[in-house]
């Protein structure tokens, strides 16, 4: 039986639906925010806000909150490629050059907690069994909070931020397109003592083999890596072993995780695939890793999700106060979206093969090594605060030649 009526009901609380709710809340907006999760909890991630996932917590008032966490700021990024180190500073984007890798447990409580005290209403440990339709067009949800009965709530709006596996998804089923396949299986773990400059990176092309390195909370370091799709099977039963092999490739930092303590079990997947869907349609919208997913070697996902909260929030609130009709918004959300990170997906992929670098890239970044301002243009394009298209235009790859003396 139905008892209530919202103007949206968002499916899926984590880092695209809280921040949704809390939007549109604010906004006036009479929002249920659902999530089959309680909060704390976990979930798989690669944790890190880089700067312009900084500057929306800075809109939205959240920042200081999550420095007051005791999270530890991300200021220097490094790509350790063997024969040389890019590392720098990012340029910064809407005042923000910093990041953070945020605990999840933190992160999302913290978005939840904001999305409430806006006058979303809250559903914790509640399980989607249903979208419910009307004549092609969505009008809502069906579902039960545990041990609970079965309810059905009604909206002009139902916003899948319910990752990939989403309930949103299955029913609507949206057209998929751009898809690229699973590269790379990626896993984490946690240690303690040990230390890292800012965000540590590092690829073997040679031995298709990636890694990175960055402080969270509690005084850990969270370590994500990966290795290909086709050694998943192979590795699994060892993954201890097979990391600190790759730990043999990494120097210096090899040395600090040898003599570090593993504090956690390793996560991880093989189900890593890439896609846009469309993102909308009769009654519903799509946001997060629902709507568009990379591999996460590049660890913009947090940052997908924020970015694609604000379009469809903002969307969303047009709609209701006149100013634009909600499909126009939409509409301009998908546009955005897929213009923004197309140039990003196609280098996300391209990395995700964990293959040695091209001749050309092998020689644009042995030209940059010790041009700091190159370094920080390259460490810019890796937190999204410089688009890759400026980097690797022409001019400007033969700019850098040049001053390193090197043929173009």
């Amino acid at each position: 039986m139905s008892t209530h009526s919202y103007d949206a009901i968002v499916v899926g609380a984590r880092c695209a639906g809280a921040p949704i709710a809390m939007l549109l809340a604010r906004a006036g907006a009479n929002v249920l925010l659902v999530d089959k999760a309680t909060f704390p909890s976990d979930t798989m991630s690669t944790h890190l806000v880089h700067p312009p996932g900084v500057a929306a917590l800075r809109r939205w008032g959240l920042l200081e909150r999550l420095e007051q966490t005791g999270c530890p700021a991300v200021e220097r990024y490094s790509f350790d490629f063997g024969p040389v180190t890019i590392a720098g500073t990012p340029r910064p984007i809407d005042g923000a050059a910093r990041a953070y890798c945020p605990r999840r447990t933190v992160l999302d409580a913290l978005l939840v907690a904001a999305a409430v005290e806006a006058g979303a209403e809250l559903r914790e440990g509640f399980t989607v069994e249903e979208v419910v339709a009307d004549g092609g067009r969505v009008t809502g949800i069906r579902g039960h909070a545990r041990h609970g009965s079965s309810v059905t709530e009604h909206a002009p709006l139902v916003v899948g931020a319910d990752g990939r596996h989403s309930a949103v998804v299955k029913a609507v089923r949206p057209g998929q397109y751009d898809e690229r396949p699973s590269r790379t299986a990626m896993y984490y773990a946690y240690w303690s003592e040990l230390p890292v400059d800012g965000f540590e990176t590092g690829i073997r092309g040679e031995r298709h083999r990636g890694w990175a390195a960055a402080r969270t909370h509690d005084g850990l370091t969270v370590m994500p890596f990966g290795w290909p799709i086709e050694e998943f099977h192979a590795n699994r039963h060892d993954i201890e072993g097979h990391f600190l092999a790759m730990m043999d490739l990494a120097g210096d930092l090899g040395e600090r995780v040898r003599a570090a303590t593993r504090e956690s079990r390793f996560v991880g997947t093989s189900e890593l695939p890439g896609y846009f869907r469309t993102p909308y349609g009769p009654g519903w919208a799509l946001a997060g890793d629902a709507g568009y997913h990379k591999n996460p070697i590049t660890a913009m996902g947090i940052n997908d999700a924020f970015r694609d909260a604000e379009l469809v929030a903002g969307a969303v609130a047009d709609a209701l106060s006149g100013t634009r009709p909600l499909d126009d918004g939409l509409r301009d959300y998908q546009r955005i979206r897929d213009e923004e990170v197309r140039p990003i997906y196609e280098l996300t992929d391209a990395f995700a093969r964990l293959d040695p670098p091209p001749p050309e890239m092998q020689r644009l970044i042995g030209a940059m090594h010790g041009n700091q301002e190159a370094m920080d243009a390259f460490v810019s394009v890796q937190a999204s605060t410089l688009p890759a298209p400026e980097l690797f235009s022409p001019d400007n790859v033969a700019r850098i030649m040049r001053e390193a003396g090197a043929d173009g």
